[in-house]
């Protein structure tokens, strides 16, 4: 059945060659027990390791069943190892952290033997080798006899049809000797047992058949086999060890060194706790800019004007190379000529045409999603107020705006929305208007004063304000015509009369408002407000008075006499902005939409977006976000500190992955007999990497949920410091997300570091690694 043809091995050590085994041939028998003669030196053990596949001959053959094995690759001497041969060493070679059974289950464990029926199996050897009530026991808690029965039970386990043993009983008395002895002659009687010793008697007391060699070459052979017809129907099982199984050894091993292993993940797990802290903190600001934005940012409009700025990076770039001197090729100019250019600020300014379509495109928004519209026009009221025996112009322009309108019906929708009522009620026609207070009840004198209220006191009654009233002159009656020009139609120190004309529309002041929300900005400023309504209805009015439609017929001023050039823009403009300050205008010069909520916000963007697409640059209408410009630009600040803070923490990283690759290293050496333990089992080169690989798993994976255990207790100081610094509760928040992909990239980092060492101890010699100490 095993058959060697003229079998050469030599070692080279520098120079010097020692020739191990010269040409040695010969043949054994399926069932005999043979033992080798030979001085230290003589070639034994290398032929028992040779035949056993654990070391390579130069030249020669070793047939298996007739099968040749010159061009086996490594997995098929794997294979051979782990199905055909069982190995009995003298220094029994136990895996310390396995278990007796365990021990016995490997060599069936990596042929892929069933898990009940390794168990079943190894119980059986275990008990022919008389160790039945010590199969939990670990190796170090049996005699030196105990552990040479183990390894006689594990090498019969997975039922090889060789036995090798060398110097079964050179580390055991004579009476331990003898039990081991009767044993292994037991065996020979269905099997080729072939033992290597250097004591005659015990080879000549037990062995059927004595081979002598000396320096390399066969001396004598007691009982020699000449060739015969072998079985050539000989087939290899492949060996494979599944990574559970690397992973379980491993965990065993790990069991062995708790507290070092434990300070290893806790020194990987440092970079991990960093930025888990780090993320934790930028997701905590980041929701609290959410709620800043849903709180604070959710008044802000999106505005529209008829001048706006277009935020473009690629004309900021190109005016910064022109600041530089610089072309498209970063070369300076090397002309004597001046090129003038176009200011940036005309660059990026985009003029948006307000025409009436578009007014009722921008009503046409589904209603649920805006909570109001606001209409800025520049038309100046004419309003008089009477208190205290006198009677006063009050300027609209100081104090006094429109409030947005909603789209849904003329109900003061925005401002029941963000304001509370403090005096009187929310406004319920157009000829009311109310003041609107800030969050410490607070309006400018100023303000007041030019509504006729006296702002000399502390404080003034909320009863003083609400039911005043006012009245606004329209403009066939505030002004009378003479010679071509328009001046007020009354006298000027007195202006009783205009208070009382018949036609005037009287308003009052209905109620008092304050903002719901102290965190919000405001964006209706602390004075009076009027709907838009009302501005509707001054305008249409005022499109029919004399005074408008004769300065729009007129080439001067019709209140002053200056004279326009309407051959020149510049002029035109200007009686344009009389037309439309007397409210001859009924497109507003800006649009504020006011979103319910973030949500709606995008929703209203996207209608505003739909207007312009098809459209030409020129005839676009571009919308200022500033909710969004803010958001855009805290969240960008953020992002960078996040990425600037981790990218520190993240050398941490990088010296755990060091660090992991020495400790694996450390193991390395450490388990070196074990690797050629499982080298002489059968256990192929990516096994013994798997090992490894499996035992940078378990401690990259102790590392990242150490870490994250680690962060997740010291978010709760870090949240209470914050909280006392800044009044900001629960800032730090871990996403899972973060959490579970710090424990992958743990996990990745650790298997990257012990990737090497892990490669280096499956190519380690199994001869030499069984000899390590």
């Amino acid at each position: 059945m095993l058959s060697l043809k003229n079998i050469r091995k030599s070692y080279k050590t520098g120079d010097f060659i020692q020739v191990a085994l010269k040409d040695v041939s010969l043949n054994f028998r399926e069932n005999e027990f043979v033992a080798i003669l030979g001085q230290s030196g003589s070639g034994k053990t290398t032929l028992l390791n040779i035949i056993g596949g654990l070391d390579s001959y130069e030249n020669g053959d070793l047939i298996i069943n007739g099968k040749s094995t010159k061009k086996f690759k490594q997995v098929e001497w794997d294979a051979y190892r782990n199905n055909s041969v069982g190995f009995i060493f003298q220094s029994y070679n136990l895996i310390p952290h396995l278990s007796v059974i365990n021990n016995v289950e490997m060599g069936m464990t990596l042929s892929g033997v069933s898990a009940k029926e390794r168990k079943k199996k190894a119980k059986e050897v275990l008990e022919r080798v008389g160790l039945k009530d010590h199969i939990h026991k670990k190796p170090n808690q049996l005699s030196g006899g105990q552990m040479q029965r183990v390894a006689i039970a594990r090498a019969l386990a997975n039922d090889p049809d060789i036995i090798l043993a060398d110097e079964p009983t050179g580390a055991l008395d004579t009476k331990t000797s003898v039990q081991i002895m009767d044993l292994i002659k037991e065996i020979a009687k269905d099997k080729l047992v072939i033992m290597v010793t250097h004591n005659p008697e015990l080879a000549h007391q037990y062995a059927d058949r004595i081979i002598e060699l000396k320096d390399g070459e066969i001396l004598s052979d007691s009982n020699p086999l000449t060739d015969e017809s072998p079985n050539t129907n000989y087939q290899l099982k492949k060996t494979s060890m599944s990574f559970f199984t690397a992973l379980k050894l491993s965990a065993k091993n790990i069991s062995t060194k708790k507290g070092r292993t434990f300070l290893t993940a806790l020194a990987s797990s440092i970079g991990i706790i960093g930025i888990a802290i780090i993320l934790a903190l930028s997701n905590g600001f980041d929701k609290k800019i959410d709620e800043f934005e849903a709180g604070a940012l959710s008044t802000f409009p999106i505005m529209i004007t008829q001048s706006t700025i277009q935020m473009d990076r690629e004309i900021f770039e190109q005016h910064q190379n022109d600041m530089m001197g610089k072309d498209e090729e970063g070369e300076f100019p090397d002309v004597n000529v001046v090129y003038p250019m176009e200011s940036v600020e005309d660059q990026l300014t985009h003029t948006n045409i307000l025409t009436e379509d578009y007014i009722e495109y921008i009503e046409s928004i589904d209603p649920s999603l805006v909570s109001g519209v606001s209409y800025t026009r520049m038309i100046s009221i004419n309003m008089l107020y009477h208190a205290d025996g006198k009677t006063a112009m009050v300027d609209s322009a100081k104090g006094f705006s429109s409030y947005p309108k909603s789209l849904k019906d003329n109900s003061p929708t925005y401002l029941k929305q963000n304001y509370d009522l403090l005096a009187g009620s929310f406004p319920e026609s157009m000829n009311d208007i109310v003041l609107i207070v800030d969050n410490k009840n607070r309006v400018d004198q100023n303000i007041l004063k030019n509504f006729g209220i006296n702002a000399d006191h502390e404080e003034i009654n909320f009863d003083d304000i609400v039911g005043r009233e006012y009245r606004i002159i329209l403009n066939n009656d505030f002004y009378k015509k003479a010679d071509g020009f328009f001046t007020l139609n009354g006298n000027p120190n007195d202006l009783t009369s205009l208070y009382n004309n018949p036609n005037a529309v009287s308003i009052k002041v209905s109620g008092i408002l304050r903002p719901k929300d102290s965190d919000k900005f405001p964006l209706l400023e602390a004075g009076f407000v009027y709907s838009d309504e009302l501005a509707e209805f001054l305008i249409e009015d005022a499109s029919q008075s004399e005074i408008v439609k004769a300065q729009k017929d007129a080439n001067y001023n019709v209140l002053t006499g200056e004279i326009f050039d309407l051959n020149n823009e510049e002029d035109l403009q200007k009686r344009d902005m009389i037309v439309a300050g007397l409210g001859g205008s009924s497109l507003p010069y800006a649009i504020s939409i006011y979103p319910v909520d973030f949500e709606s916000k995008e929703k209203v963007t996207d209608y505003l977006d739909e207007y312009n697409k098809g459209k030409d640059t020129e005839d676009k209408i571009i919308y200022t976000d500033l909710a969004a410009t803010l958001t855009e630009m805290s969240g960008g600040i953020l992002n960078a500190i996040t990425l600037v803070l981790i990218a520190f923490s993240a050398i941490s990283l990088i010296v755990s992955v060091i660090m992991v690759g020495i400790i694996t290293y450390i193991s390395v050496l450490e388990r070196t007999k074990e690797i050629g333990v499982l080298r002489a089992l059968g256990a192929r080169k990516k096994d013994i990497t798997r090992v490894f690989n499996a035992e940078t798993f378990i401690i990259g994976l102790s590392s990242g949920l150490l870490g994250i255990a680690i962060a997740r207790i010291l978010i709760f100081p870090i949240n209470n410091l914050l909280e006392n610094m800044t009044d900001l509760p629960n800032v730090a928040q871990l996403n899972p997300i973060h959490a579970i992909a710090l424990i992958l990239i743990s996990l990745l980092l650790t298997i990257l570091g012990g990737a090497i060492p892990a490669k280096w101890a499956a190519k380690k010699d199994p001869v030499i690694a069984l000899r390590s100490e």
